[in-house]
C-alpha cells in the first residue's frame, strides 16, 4: 500500500463518528471543567470583581485569552487528523497577539510614559507565571488524551498548539483573579506563561503522540 493511501485511510478512520471529533469535544469540555474546579477551589474571583467588570481593561483580558483558547483549540482539532496542518488555517493563531498588540499601542498612547514601567511589571508577575501553567495542566492533559485518539502527522506541533489552547483556557480563569489589568502587563507575562505550557505540550506530544 502506498503511503498516500495509508494516510487517506487513517484520515477516514479518525473522522469516523464517535472517534476523534467526539473525543476532542469531550476533551475541550473536560479541560474547561477541570480548570474551573481548580480555579474556584484554590483562587476564586478577585475581591473587587464587581468594580473590575466596569473596566474596559479588565474585560479586554478575556477577549484576548478566549481568542487564544478558541483559535488554538480549532487548530488542535485539525491537527488531530494525519492530513491536518497549519498551512490553511494557521493564520488564525495571530488573532490573539494582534488584539493584544493593538491594546498595547493604545495603552502607550493613553498612558503617561512615567507609568509604563509600573504597569508593565505589575504586582502579580510571579503568580501569573505560576498559576496559568498550573491551571493549564488539566486542559492540556485532556487535549493530549484526545489527540491520542487521532493521528497527528506532527506530534510535537500538535502538542505545542494543545499547550496554547490549554493556556488560553487557564489564562481566562486566571484573568478573573489577576488584579493587573494593563495590556502592558498582559503582553509581558501572559505570553511567557503560555509559552511554558506550549513547550511542555511540545515535549510531551513528541513522545506521547507518535504513531
Amino acid at each position: 500500500m502506498r503511503t498516500d493511501d495509508f494516510i487517506s485511510l487513517l484520515a477516514q478512520d479518525t473522522a469516523s463518528p464517535g472517534n476523534f471529533r467526539a473525543a476532542f469535544t469531550m476533551a475541550a469540555a473536560g479541560g474547561v471543567i477541570i480548570a474551573a474546579v481548580l480555579f474556584f477551589a484554590a483562587l476564586g474571583f478577585r475581591p473587587d470583581i464587581s468594580e473590575a467588570m466596569r473596566s474596559g481593561r479588565f474585560l479586554f483580558k478575556f477577549v484576548v485569552t478566549i481568542a487564544l483558547a478558541v483559535t488554538a483549540a480549532g487548530i488542535v482539532r485539525r491537527l488531530g487528523a494525519p492530513t491536518g496542518s497549519l498551512a490553511r488555517r494557521g493564520g488564525v493563531l495571530t488573532l490573539a497577539p494582534a488584539l493584544l498588540l493593538g491594546a498595547v499601542v493604545f495603552e502607550l498612547i493613553a498612558t503617561p510614559a512615567g507609568q509604563w514601567e509600573a504597569r508593565l511589571i505589575g504586582r502579580n508577575a510571579g503568580l501569573c507565571l505560576t498559576l496559568i501553567p498550573l491551571l493549564a495542566i488539566g486542559p492540556l492533559a485532556c487535549f493530549l488524551a484526545a489527540l491520542r485518539r487521532g493521528a497527528p502527522a506532527n506530534p510535537g506541533l500538535a502538542g505545542a498548539i494543545a499547550g496554547l489552547a490549554a493556556s488560553g483556557v487557564a489564562a481566562t480563569f486566571y484573568a478573573a483573579n489577576c488584579a493587573d489589568d494593563s495590556p502592558l502587563f498582559v503582553a509581558a507575562w501572559y505570553p511567557m506563561a503560555a509559552l511554558v505550557v506550549a513547550a511542555a505540550g511540545f515535549l510531551i506530544g513528541r513522545k506521547l503522540l507518535r504513531w
